[in-house]
């Protein structure tokens, strides 16, 4: 009755689709098109086969700019839609939630195109065996930017389906082939690891490396954190020996020209998504969870390594924008804010000086303007000013900065705000709970731990059921059956918020996710695959090793191997991580920049990491606590754990005593227990 009923569309009357019923903030923005978009699902597939219409897959999400614009052109227009909904069975996809729909698809396009994808993805597939027929991004509504009207290629496109089934079948099982040969298989499974492929990335880096303005490459210019990551364990490495300062300065001065340029949130805090120029002026101005994640982990990280108190400031402010605009009253973290505001990019966010003149006081708005760059021309669109650290103000001016900032902010709440996709992603969550665990022991802030203890607790208690994780949730539901990347984030998050305030609840959560992938998604020729063994069938499944706009789940879940097989004494958490590095090898090898991750744990493996336990009464523990958050040290784990937890494997060895105690171990090596915090504090040191 489903399939008769949306099918049955007259030029007159348009029935509504079925995204009305979904989650996704996204999906829910098209309920009201013209088009009949349904979600990817049983009865959109069976009504594809049935009738013998192509798929017309369209993929986006809720913050991204070119899909609005591509929506409100085209699956608006009702006779677009007319013509989608005579030759396609429409079907609608949150790249968010479904993860791996998008990694397959945008893999076919750049291998039938040669070029890079990006959303909107446009996808034509065989009704049947989902095979691209015809691959795209954004399509205008007329001919303009040397490309067809959209109608022009859903017209070709059937034509061609309709004709070429021979040619369509032939790129199909090419494509299948191509796909399968993309998945690097496995490794030498004896030859000795070395630094080679850490070397090489750091050379490569460095020839791509922007002495102006920071950064990697040209525009549009994106952050890169895995990288900026990678170099900062580099420079820390290198103190052994001769130190790398040429490293420790491509990270250095890429975080200074992105925190006092438009990529930084002046007012709010948190970053945008990338710069669309070369000097980090202008944003896409959509703010992710996930690169708010990783470059709040990176500022801290870059604050323990230097102190440069800048670093300690955006860090901070960052982690309170998330906690202000971006966690949810249970716990978890929120997905997206879009770019748009009243149909317009950055609208939210720009200035004028009319606008500080009515809001400032004289002096005030004088100090901000200069501030701010609203002495100069303006940036955006000839007629605003997005702001920018343009000048540091005097230290007898910083009261009257901090005061014309609050009034500022406070004023920029009141405006319309942009659209904020409220789903929590478990993957997301992972990497802000990390993220927080790491700027809480950096930055001395429990509140910072609190927020991180209160989405785990949420995630836990919504999408943890049965021995298996969902992946997103929404208005009560949670959905989707967990990727790699979900469990392998949260684990990961977990063993860092151990290292804040230890709960043995984290860590047995921590290796039930771990023993979760090694049961259920692992290859038994290296590495994990992205879907479970147990997920529905696609036309490919993939095992991503390079690191995208998130880290690669296989770099994070090798080094959360290694750190907990080290931690627990799990010799087959050890040689999951050695498998999973050595099956990658030969993609490192070819683009060692692009795998940072992978590259942080062959680092672990090659570099073992120092385990430090303390032992004692919560009381003691307080004490001895700011000694093991102190400095950066990307190759220690320190855990502060009370007296009466009860502890697995190897780490119930390390007993407490009647007074507080320290143990400290290095691979299988392990030094005299320590009872005295002088002492602990001289040997760290």
């Amino acid at each position: 009755a489903r399939v008769a009923m949306v099918t049955a569309v007259t030029d007159s009357a348009v029935m509504s689709n079925r995204l009305d019923e979904e989650t996704s903030p996204y999906l829910r923005q098209h309920a009201a098109n013209p088009v009949q978009w349904q979600p990817w699902d049983a009865a959109a597939l069976a009504e594809a086969r049935q009738s013998g219409k192509p798929i017309l897959l369209s993929v986006g999400y809720s913050a991204c700019h070119w899909c609005h614009v591509m929506a409100h052109e085209s699956f608006e227009d009702a006779e677009t839609a007319r013509l989608m909904n005579e030759l396609y069975v429409n079907i609608k996809v949150d790249r968010e939630e479904r993860p791996d729909l998008d990694k397959i698809y945008q893999t076919a396009h750049h291998l039938y195109t040669g070029r890079a994808g990006g959303w909107p993805l446009t996808v034509f597939l065989t009704p049947d065996t989902h095979l691209p027929i015809f691959t795209g991004t954004y399509f205008p509504k007329d001919r303009r930017y040397g490309m067809p009207a959209f109608r022009e290629v859903l017209a070709a496109v059937d034509g061609y389906f309709r004709t070429q089934g021979d040619e369509i079948r032939r790129r199909g099982a090419g494509l299948i082939d191509a796909l399968d040969q993309a998945d690097t298989h496995s490794g030498d499974d004896f030859g000795a690891l070395t630094r080679e492929p850490l070397l090489n990335a750091r050379a490569r880096l460095e020839r791509s490396f922007d002495d102006e303005h920071g950064g990697f490459g040209d525009a549009p210019k994106f952050p890169h954190p895995s990288n900026l990551d990678l170099l900062l364990a580099h420079w820390h490495s290198s103190l052994r020996k001769e130190p790398d300062e040429r490293a420790l300065a491509m990270v250095t001065h890429t975080l200074n020209c992105m925190a006092e340029g438009g990529l930084y949130d002046q007012l709010g805090g948190g970053f945008y998504r990338y710069s669309v120029d070369r000097e980090w002026a202008i944003p896409h101005f959509e703010k992710m969870l996930y690169d708010n994640a990783q470059l709040l982990a990176v500022y801290a990280n870059a604050y323990a390594a230097t102190r440069a108190p800048l670093y300690a400031r955006v860090a901070a402010e960052t982690a309170d924008w998330v906690r202000r605009d971006m966690q949810d009253a249970r716990g978890g973290y929120y997905s997206t804010l879009d770019a748009d505001s009243e149909h317009e990019e950055g609208k939210f966010y720009v200035w004028t000086p009319a606008d500080f003149g009515a809001l400032l006081a004289p002096e005030e708005s004088r100090v901000a303007q200069l501030a701010y760059g609203l002495d100069r021309p303006p940036n955006f669109e000839g007629k605003y000013w997005h702001l920018h650290a343009a000048a540091p103000a005097a230290e007898a001016d910083a009261a009257t900065l901090a005061s014309a900032r609050t009034k500022l902010l406070t004023a920029r709440e009141k405006r319309v705000w942009p659209g904020r996709d409220d789903k929590l992603l478990v993957s997301w969550n992972g990497l802000m709970i990390g993220a927080m665990a790491r700027a809480a022991r950096v930055l001395g802030r429990p509140d910072l731990a609190e927020s991180a203890t209160r989405a785990v607790d949420f995630i836990r208690a919504e999408l943890w059921s049965d021995g298996r994780l969902k992946a997103t949730y929404k208005d009560g539901r949670a959905r989707l059956a967990g990727y790699l990347d979900d469990y392998a984030f949260l684990a990961h998050g977990l063993l860092e918020l151990l290292q804040c305030r230890w709960r043995s609840s984290d860590l047995t959560f921590a290796c039930e996710l771990v023993d979760v992938l090694l049961a259920h998604f692992a290859d038994e020729r290296g590495g994990f695959f992205f879907t479970a063994d147990d997920h529905e069938q696609l036309i490919h499944k993939p095992k991503p090793f390079a690191d995208e706009a998130v880290p690669a789940g296989n770099g994070v879940i090798a080094v959360t191997l290694v750190q907990l097989g080290h931690l627990l004494g799990e010799q087959r958490y050890l040689d999951a991580a050695d498998t999973t590095v050595r099956a990658a090898l030969h993609a490192v090898d070819r683009y060692p920049e692009g795998h940072a991750t992978l590259l942080r744990a062959l680092d672990e493996l090659l570099t073992p990491p120092a385990l430090i336990v303390v032992r004692g009464t919560p009381v003691e523990l307080t004490a001895w606590q700011p000694t093991l958050d102190a400095g950066y040290h990307p190759h220690r784990l320190a855990f502060a754990i009370p007296n009466d937890a009860q502890l697995p494997g190897l780490l119930a060895e390390r007993a407490p005593r009647s007074t507080p105690v320290a143990y400290i171990c290095t691979g299988m090596t392990c030094r005299a227990p320590i009872t005295a915090l002088p002492e602990l504090k001289a040997a760290l040191a």
